[in-house]
This record gives structure tokens, sequence and C-alpha cells, in this order.
């Protein structure tokens, strides 16, 4: 462990991680599920569209959950987590783990050790995590604030995708919208974005020692909270958030979606969908997202906008 607290040696994720991947995928440990990829584009974004094509693992592993919670157990895969899928150690509070069912390469969980539930406001230490993580690799952080936003485990765990998103398409889909937002003082909106949401930039956070970037991160993070209406509420186990929410992080920004409902017409909605990219199980699914639209989609699983009442006086 280093002075920072921090047990992950700079430089060292993407190999670690290169190797467990070829691990886990010759052990089973490691199940990737195969999609196809469309672009939609709705209100000057292109968003990508994968569609599974085998939803059998995905089935298995939920059926799994259910005969536990049917016998009386609680399923985390993360307590104990597959050994086969450990990564590497970030710190005395936080492990990396490979996502087994995984829909997008590469795709790194960042997981408390000990159980913290994951409606628990982020802490420094989750901060401090994602942020020696992101530092190691060019990609979207993001994590589902409760079940309504898309989280799947009750057990805290931010989430790390690299750049580009897909194979086909643009690197980051809604980053043209957020390249026009405008900020007052520290908090920004994107016009093109018709839900609540709030922004914030990131630019520094990457230059400076790691406990004050972790310190600037959270500061960031609970700024954008109180922007969007939210609060902490003390509770069992921690200080819990008022309402759900997703959180996307990038190295030149933050984005808050604070969220309304899981899904539209059956489409799961995660905080990747929000970045410009959707899942869907069938074929059925994805004329629905076409007939609707992706932004109309996010709209709806999202906070509606309350009308403005200024008369211009």
């Amino acid at each position: 462990m280093t002075a920072t607290g921090l047990a992950l040696e700079p430089g060292t994720l993407w190999s670690k991680l290169t190797e467990r991947m070829r691990h886990a995928l010759q052990c089973g440990a490691l199940q990737p599920i195969p999609t196809n990829c469309e672009l939609v584009e709705q209100g000057g974004v292109h968003f990508v569209v994968r569609i599974l094509a085998n939803v059998a693992r995905k089935a298995q592993a939920r059926q799994t959950q259910e005969r536990e919670a049917a016998a009386g157990k609680t399923f985390n895969p993360f307590l104990p987590y597959d050994p086969d899928l450990f990564v590497a150690d970030i710190s005395a509070t936080h492990v990396c783990l490979l996502n087994k069912f995984n829909v997008v390469d590469r795709h790194l969980l960042i997981v408390t050790r000990a159980f913290e539930d994951q409606e628990t406001l982020l802490t420094w230490e989750d901060c401090a995590a994602l942020r020696a993580c992101m530092r190691e690799c060019d990609g979207l952080g993001f994590y589902n604030g409760g079940t309504e936003a898309g989280a799947s485990q009750p057990h805290k765990h931010l989430q790390l995708v690299p750049l580009p998103l897909a194979p086909v398409g643009p690197r980051l889909p809604i980053e043209p919208l957020i390249a026009q937002a405008h900020y007052e003082g520290p908090v920004g909106v994107a016009p093109g974005l018709p839900f609540v949401h709030a922004l914030a930039r990131l630019d520094d956070v990457w230059t400076m020692p790691p406990e004050q970037a972790a310190g600037l991160l959270l500061e960031r993070y609970r700024l954008l909270l109180r922007a969007v209406g939210l609060r902490g509420e003390a509770g069992a186990g921690g200080v819990r958030q008022s309402g759900p929410y997703n959180l996307l992080v990038t190295r030149p920004w933050l984005l808050f979606v604070p969220r309304s409902r899981e899904g539209f017409q059956g489409i799961s909605v995660n905080a990747l969908g929000f970045a410009g990219a959707l899942l869907v199980r069938h074929e059925e699914q994805l004329q629905i997202l076409k007939q609707a639209g992706p932004m109309t989609v996010l709209n709806n699983v999202a906070v509606v906008k309350q009308p403005s009442h200024d008369t211009g006086e």
C-alpha cells in the first residue's frame, strides 16, 4: 500500500486486465454476451444500439439469483468475488473485477471489499478508487444509483469501460451535446438534453495529487447532487440517496442525471444509455426504440424539465 492508501501501482492496470481476461476466458469465468450494433440518430446524437445475439448466459445468471432468493438466501456475486475475475487491488477499500457477463469488451467493476449498499452516496474512498483506475484508462466511468437507475446488484460498485464505446459510430455518442454545454459558475447544462441533468468540468482532477483529486471529485459529485435537487439522508448502513440517479465520468467532465423509472416499454436503461449506448434484447425492442427515438426513451426514464414561467418582464 502506498502513502496515498492506493495498492494499484501506476501503469499496471492495463497489463493486469489483459492477462486476467485471457485467463478468465480460458477457464470459463468470463462469459461475454455477443451483440450486433446499429446506429440510431435522434436529437443530434448517433446512438449506438446493441442487440443481444444470445441471452442464454444472462438468463442463466438471473435464474441462479432467483433460486437463491427462493431459498431465502441473498445472492451477492461480490462477497466473495470469483478469484478468476479478480484484476487488481485498488486500495484498502476497493478491488477491481471483470464484469462476468460483459457486453462491452474490457468492462471493469470497481467494488467495495466490504458490503456497502448501492443506494448509499459515493464516498471519498469511492472517488479515490475510480480516479486511480481512470488514470490508467481513457474510458467512461459510471454509477447506477439504485434499481430504478439500472443497478442489478445491491453491493456498491462503480463501473469503467474503455473508449470508444463500440466498434462502430462515434467515440462517445453524447459528446457533441456535452460540448455545447453552458456553465453558470461550476455547474453546467447541455441545451440538447431535454431532461434534468447537471455537468461539471473535471480536467484538473487528473493532474493533482491523488488525495486532493479524490476530494475534488467528491466535492463536484456533491455539488451536482444538490444541483438536480437530490440530497443525502441518514439511514442504515450510511448516508443514502434521496432518489435514483446515474453518474457518468470522463476525463473532461462529470454528468449527473436523476431518474424516474428503470425502463421504457420493457427496454432497461442504465447510465450507458445517457452516454448514448443502449441495449435491447431482441428485434421487437429495437423497433420500439426506433419508433419512439432513443432520446425520447431517455426523457421517459429521466426527470422531465419543468416548463419555464419566465414572462420576459
